[in-house]
């Protein structure tokens, strides 16, 4: 499978069973698309904004539902293997893409895996393990939290700086050894700790030093 980012702003989509799991979905989407979260009965967790629709479909009858909603995704998160396949069906006989939390092995066509994420805006980290080992995703996820903390103000910083080393007449070699020397800079990254004033003039130090400099 081939790792993408999606955007759902404005798109619907359908969670077909309301247990923890289909909790677990219905928050990660919630953000961003309408979610419908379709069961008889709801566990008591975070929907996030979804909308609750208490419903029984069968597998004959979720096509109907799917219909209805006409959502971008459909996400089958029951524990009958059945209705989770024909949810699936339903979604790509209607051009969806398709989640089904239960399967774990080969995936068919316009199957998508929710990977676990780290998100420090504009930067997004994933790990995904097919499904096999969900446990060493969290694990992975909770490290990459700890150890890239202030991604998202380090991708600013050398957005700024490679664009200021651009708009000076430095070249583009120069350009790309700024900045690699910038992201792996332990100071730089320790200095985004205290700010972005203090990062700033932690990196000036480091790119000074760079051979053929031609600030």
């Amino acid at each position: 499978m081939i790792p993408l980012m999606h955007d759902f702003e404005g798109e619907t989509v359908l969670v077909v069973g309301g247990g923890a799991v289909g909790a677990r979905k219905a928050r990660r989407f919630a953000a961003e698309a309408t979610v419908v979260v379709l069961s008889p009965a709801f566990a008591d967790r975070d929907f996030g904004d979804a909308r609750l629709v208490r419903a029984a479909p069968t597998p004959d009858g979720v096509a109907d539902w799917v219909e209805r909603v006409d959502p971008a995704l459909v996400v089958a998160a029951t524990d009958d293997a059945a209705l989770n396949e024909a949810a699936a069906t339903a979604a790509r006989d209607r051009g969806a893409l398709v989640n089904r939390a239960d399967d774990h092995g080969a995936q068919d066509f316009g199957h998508v895996v929710v990977p676990a994420t780290v998100r420090d805006d504009p930067v997004t980290l994933a790990v995904a393990t097919g499904g096999n080992a969900p446990a060493l995703s969290k694990h992975l996820r909770e490290r990459f939290e700890d150890e890239f903390e202030h991604a998202g103000a380090m991708a600013e910083l050398v957005g700024d700086i490679r664009e200021d080393l651009r708009e000076r007449g430095v070249s583009p070699d120069d350009r790309r050894a700024a900045v690699r020397s910038v992201v792996s800079s332990w100071e730089v990254w320790k200095a985004l700790d205290s700010g972005r004033s203090k990062a700033e003039q932690v990196a000036t130090d480091v790119i000074g030093d760079l051979p053929g400099d031609q600030l």
